[in-house]
């Protein structure tokens, strides 16, 4: 299964215009958070997890796209695909 992450970026975006920014990536199948050894961690803020066995990075790209496109801002979407990944410092969810 393919693994991505997305950074979105709002230009001179508020914290409302990240709220909703939150609310259309997740209609559109990103979270915030990653699962490692049966725990969840947040991710930094304004980026997000994809996971899909059918994805690409252009399908992911445009979906991330869709939902900054909502906000009204001007943006920018850095999209990667993951062949594994390491963090430290991540929140654990509770």
């Amino acid at each position: 299964m393919a693994k991505f992450t997305a950074r979105v970026e709002l230009h001179d975006g508020n914290e409302d215009d990240y709220e909703t920014l939150h609310d259309e990536m997740e209609k559109e199948g990103f979270t915030r958070s990653i699962f490692s050894e049966n725990k969840e961690y947040y991710l930094p803020p304004a980026e997000y997890n994809f996971d899909s066995g059918n994805a690409t990075l252009d399908s992911v790209l445009s979906a991330a796209k869709a939902a900054a496109f909502k906000t009204g801002r001007k943006y920018a979407v850095l999209v990667t695909e993951s062949a594994g990944r390491k963090w430290f410092g991540l929140t654990v969810a509770n």
